[in-house]
């Protein structure tokens, strides 16, 4: 399943891959094409002059001896050709050649004794006067071999040249296409990520996602680059050798074909383990991420709570179980690498010494040397891609886990992303008889019935757990309600997608995130709508511009990660900007107030009181002393509206309200 899914990915450049499918082709032709050569030119031109000779008047590619002129039988013109024409043999013992008057066999061993040349067939002795050729002579005999060894020599260059440049072409292209694949799927995930439900990241730490994104497919690239790169290679590779050793001799071709079945025995067995071992180690890689990532982010609390050898055992404990499972893929990649190749060639070189030690080159053997040397060749050349396919199957079993990890996160089900647009709605707001739990059975929000017209503010107070957030949870659709209807200007929010819906709502957390940029980019978040005047403005409106009016650069400083240089007053004021310079008709403030210091929170109540004008605000505020002029204030106790009215009213009940103000003012009288 993984690997259909890794190869449909494949198919979205196919073109790439097909263009480098094809150069490879050509660079393996080339290179399987070369031993041959080598065996013509050993056979037909090297040891070529020991062949038949006739005595003739052709000039071309005659020989002079003794005053006659001989040309070897493969190079004879059959219209100048005398039938009554002796014929000469020329045969090789030892290091010499022997000129011989007559026609003989030239199969057979051979002995020289007494200047007379013994050969010796299976059947019958032949004893022949032989003449011992001096160096210069055989030169002369190996003259009209000199044309034909460098048309080959230059051919076996021009194969090497060829190959190297297609083997090149193919390298590129199939690396280009692994990234272009790696980019196209990575750009998937983090799309995908974009559009997953907010209920998904409630289980899932941050750093888990960005194992996926980053280490997973980078696994997967070595997969395109690596593995089927090799494995692609190896494939031409193999089957080119082997059409060539059976085109050469089809017993020693049967030989080396048994390399075939103990491959794939052993990848079955080597996939069994590596598969357990590589699920544990990826898994592990997550949680280390996951845990350093945790670290990273809570390290003031850590280092303030004195937490450093405890965080600092619990990752080694992580670190040491990801170890243990490396080594044992280590041991196992150990036995499938080298050693395992250095066998599989050791078995075929005995295979290869008995076939021909049991009589292939015996007195009957039509096995000459240059097929020899070009058996040496190519099993040579055989191991080199098995060797690296073998060598592959860690790397090819890593992608595959990896897959399975990054196609189990696409398979999760996403929400739609819908460009329609809408007009901007007035902002009325009804909770008809709202129920709603994070788990199923378990609800956290139990009849919430009220209503908030426009331009009206609503301010949701409560004790912790209480249920503010998770108003404004639903009411944003980050989650549906589970009964119940929330309805803005009349229509069902479930009817509107998520995105036209939040198009004209803007929100204020109480921890304010703040992008790696400027200022001005966190504002805008650079949405082309948002212009630079708007931006200036939304600053401005919420006194950002006396707050920040020290800053060196002004609105466009630089802010990093988080914007972890900026007091947190500073940033809640930004991100109360970004929600205006939207101009939203609902607008909400989550604890907007709560983390920032009297002096900006009289600089936001002032700016609020234009602002609200015309826009449905709803405020979560724990300081009592920030909704005194709301319209409607929320009461919430487990989940449930426990009081409703405003200010004053409230006040006159007596009842929870009226505590937490009260307390709020002891604390503040103290």
């Amino acid at each position: 399943m993984v690997g259909k899914r890794l190869f449909r990915y494949a198919l979205y450049f196919k073109g790439l891959i097909i263009a480098a499918l094809a150069m490879l082709t050509i660079s393996v032709c080339a290179d399987v094409l070369e031993p041959i050569i080598a065996k013509t030119l050993i056979d037909e031109h090297i040891l070529g002059i020991e062949d038949h000779w006739l005595q003739t008047d052709q000039s071309e590619s005659s020989v002079k001896y003794k005053g006659n002129s001989y040309v070897r039988e493969r190079y004879l013109d059959k219209a100048k050709v005398n039938e009554h024409a002796s014929v000469a043999t020329i045969l090789q013992e030892g290091r010499s050649f022997y000129f011989i008057h007559s026609e003989i066999p030239l199969e057979g061993s051979r002995e020289v004794r007494d200047g007379k040349l013994v050969i010796s067939g299976t059947d019958r002795q032949t004893m022949v006067e032989a003449n011992k050729l001096s160096v210069n002579e055989v030169l002369s005999f190996y003259q009209p071999e000199l044309p034909a060894m460098i048309k080959l020599l230059i051919m076996y260059a021009g194969l090497f040249i060829i190959s190297a440049i297609f083997q090149y072409g193919q390298y590129f292209y199939l690396q280009k296409a692994a990234n272009r694949i790696i980019q196209k799927m990575r750009t998937d995930i983090f799309a995908h990520v974009q559009r997953l439900p907010i209920r998904y990241f409630d289980d899932l730490p941050a750093g888990k996602v960005v194992a996926r994104i980053t280490n997973d497919t980078e696994a997967i690239r070595e997969l395109y680059v690596a593995v089927l790169s090799t494995f692609f290679t190896g494939l031409i590779y193999i089957t080119g050798i082997y059409i060539a050793m059976f085109f050469l001799d089809v017993r020693l071709a049967f030989i080396c074909l048994a390399l075939m079945p103990i491959m794939y025995a052993w990848m079955i067995f080597y996939r069994k383990y590596a598969s357990k071992y590589n699920h544990v180690i990826r898994s592990k890689v997550s949680e280390l991420n996951a845990m350093i990532n945790e670290s990273i982010q809570g390290m003031p609390i850590i280092q303030a709570f004195r937490r450093e050898k405890q965080m600092s055992k619990e990752f080694e404990e992580l670190n040491e179980t990801h170890f243990q499972y490396q080594n044992k893929l280590l041991i196992l990649n150990s036995l499938s690498s080298h050693n395992f190749v250095g066998i599989l060639r050791n078995l075929v070189f005995v295979g290869f010494i008995w076939y021909f030690g049991s009589g292939a080159m015996g007195i009957q053997s039509v096995v000459t040397i240059g097929v020899l040397y070009a058996y040496v060749d190519y099993i040579n050349r055989l191991f080199n891609p098995v060797g690296n396919i073998v060598n592959q199957f860690a790397n090819l079993e890593q992608a595959l886990v990896a897959g399975e990890r990054v196609f189990r996160l696409l398979d999760e089900k996403g929400e739609n992303v819908s460009t329609e647009k809408m007009g901007r709605y007035k902002g009325n707001v009804t909770f008809d008889h709202v129920y709603f739990g994070y788990k199923e059975g378990e609800y956290v929000l139990k009849d919430i019935h009220f209503e908030a017209k426009q331009g009206d503010t609503v301010a949701l107070v409560g004790h912790t757990g209480s249920g503010k957030s998770s108003i404004m949870n639903v009411l944003f659709r980050f989650y549906d309600c589970n009964e119940g209807e929330i309805r803005i200007d009349g229509k069902n929010i479930q009817d509107i997608p998520k995105q036209t819906l939040r198009d004209h709502m803007g929100i204020v957390l109480q921890d304010p995130y703040l992008f790696t940029g400027t200022i001005a980019t966190n504002v805008s978040l650079n949405d082309p709508r948002i212009t630079r005047d708007k931006v200036n403005a939304a600053l401005k409106a919420v006194g950002a511009d006396h707050v920040l009016k020290n800053l060196e650069d002004g609105f466009d400083e630089r802010v990093v990660e988080k914007g972890s240089t900026l007091s947190s007053g500073q940033r809640q004021l930004i991100s109360f900007a970004r929600a205006l310079a939207f101009d939203p008709a609902i607008l909400i403030l989550d604890e907007a107030t709560s983390s920032i210091d009297t002096e900006t929170e009289t600089i936001i109540q002032e700016a609020m009181d234009v602002l609200k004008k015309g826009r449905t605000t709803f405020i979560i505020a724990h300081r009592l002393s920030t909704i005194k002029n709301a319209d409607q204030i929320l009461v919430l106790d487990r989940g449930e509206i426990a009081e409703r009215g405003n200010h004053e009213e409230l006040m006159k009940q007596k009842g929870k309200y009226y505590q937490m103000y009260q307390l709020q003012i002891g604390q503040k009288a103290m």
